[in-house]
């Protein structure tokens, strides 16, 4: 994505058709956006490869918005088929959240639909709510500004990471789940068509058992992207030398957990799903899919060229961008490494250094609830509570009770657990109280339990899934919180 500077426009490469530039002074200003889900061609070693896209009406990628500007907008699907959008991470009317039929039905092809409400601030995206569309890039960034961002001397760069099959996703997706044709649950009423999906392994790649007791990695993807390029022909992004950079990272892959690794720059995470945190120090950040995290960067006055690196967990496979001041020699970065990067916080020290700048307000627990979190690879199936979609029992909370719930992986892959319509606190890690930071979604590693914090929204039924695409496919998804009046 391209950046944008309070001392200037910087001259950047193209990672997506034009860039997204936000005018620098500070406006309240509400004008009616437009977004198309559309289909576009990336170039992936010389490959043309079709995917899908959501753009605005100058075939721009993604959406930014001004500090005080709401959210509002016209959605129109020029697929041929039916989608819809969930506006991850904010916080909208539960009519207009984008899980298909809950309330709203999926767009038909040349339908649109208009979206109007407050926007929450931070780093966000957006993405289909249909596994196989997610899967097919139907995804983008979607940044909120702060005030105090247009306020700060400093350089601001997106970087949207996914996995990519050349493959058809139902193809996948079978793949992973061994092809048999049968489905763990019937999602027919939500619109959710994800193709036969079984639940024998017999097509696992070799990433599955690879790290001992753990299972990672369901398959191998053929590339690894950050906006939308491999390290064969990454974004080159003009920097100052000396100066200083914000990071807003998006972990959109659909099976994919990555070390964010900023090299020989020392980084400062300040924000953990477009929450503020108080500052950690440290140059390797872990990122399951769904989470975002923000970076801080001061580059050194002398300058260079600085790899921004993602380090896929349990693999060799890695992508990311460069940022380069005037005149560095960007030398060829390959997109795989020596050796295998590390399995993501199966002892949740990272969780654990998070703490909120803003955390929730100190007062007494209405009700507490846990879920237990289970599944297997072979037969390939994910549950919560011992329940596929359909049959799960949702928590019942009241609008503004104040909720804990402790999310308890009894199984043995992680599993990034999305709530919709809320952001939480981490308040407690395998039994140990912490203040933590304020979250949308938390990386949950096997036989471990988070427990979370928040206060009940909207009433209505809002959806709690695990963001790892085909456990979500398989049963891990659930109206998880019922608010009532």
């Amino acid at each position: 994505m391209t950046p944008f500077s309070r001392r200037g426009f910087l001259a950047a490469s193209a990672a997506f058709a034009a860039p997204l530039i936000l005018p620098h002074t500070l406006r309240a200003e509400t004008l009616q956006r437009s977004l198309r889900a559309t289909t576009r061609t990336l170039d992936i070693g010389g490959r043309a490869v079709r995917v899908k896209g959501i753009l605005d009406d100058q075939g721009r990628s993604g959406l930014i918005l001004n500090p005080g500007e709401a959210f509002r907008l016209d959605l129109v699907n020029e697929l041929d088929s039916p989608t819809i959008l969930h506006w991850h991470g904010q916080i909208p009317p539960n009519a207009q959240d984008g899980v298909p039929d809950m309330p709203q039905p999926v767009l038909a092809s040349g339908e649109r639909r208009s979206f109007d409400f407050t926007a929450t601030p931070g780093t966000h995206w957006m993405h289909s709510h249909i596994p196989v569309q997610e899967m097919e890039l139907l995804a983008a960034p979607l940044i909120v500004r702060r005030p105090e961002d247009l306020a700060a001397d400093r350089q601001e760069v997106v970087i949207l990471l996914h996995d990519l099959s050349v493959r058809p996703a139902e193809e996948v997706l079978a793949e992973i789940t061994g092809g048999t044709g049968g489905m763990a649950h019937d999602m027919g009423a939500m619109g959710h068509d994800m193709g036969g999906m079984g639940h024998d392994m017999s097509g696992m790649m070799d990433g599955g058992m690879s790290m001992g007791a753990m299972d990672l990695n369901d398959l191998n993807f053929d590339a690894y992207l950050a906006n939308d390029r491999t390290l064969d022909d990454p974004e080159v992004v003009a920097v100052d030398k000396g100066g200083k950079v914000l990071l807003r990272i998006i972990n959109g892959s659909a099976a994919t957990v990555f070390w964010v690794d900023t090299g020989a720059v020392q980084g400062r995470a300040v924000a953990t799903d477009g929450n503020p945190i108080h500052p950690v120090a440290g140059s390797r950040f872990g990122l399951a899919m769904g989470q975002r995290l923000d970076i801080e960067l001061d580059l050194p006055a002398e300058g260079g060229a600085f790899p921004i690196l993602a380090l896929r967990e349990g693999a060799l496979e890695r992508t990311g961008i460069i940022l380069a001041s005037k005149g560095a020699a960007v030398e060829r970065i390959t997109g795989v490494s020596d050796a295998a990067h590390p399995a993501f916080s199966g002892d949740l020290e990272q969780e654990a250094q998070f703490s909120a700048l803003m955390p929730l307000t100190d007062r007494p627990v209405d009700r507490n609830d846990n879920l237990m979190l289970g599944g297997s690879m072979m037969p390939y199936l994910w549950t919560i509570d011992g329940q596929s979609w359909g049959t799960h029992r949702p928590v019942a909370a009241r609008s503004r009770e104040r909720v804990t719930l402790t999310l308890h992986n009894m199984s043995m892959m992680a599993h990034p657990m999305h709530l919709h319509g809320h952001h939480f606190q981490v308040v407690a890690l395998n039994g140990r109280a912490i203040a933590g930071a304020l979250r949308d979604t938390v990386h949950v590693p096997p036989m471990s339990m988070v427990t979370v914090a928040l206060d009940a929204g909207e009433a209505a039924r809002w959806m709690l899934h695990c963001h790892h695409m085909p456990h979500l496919a398989t049963g891990m998804m659930t109206p998880g919180l019922q608010v009532l009046w």
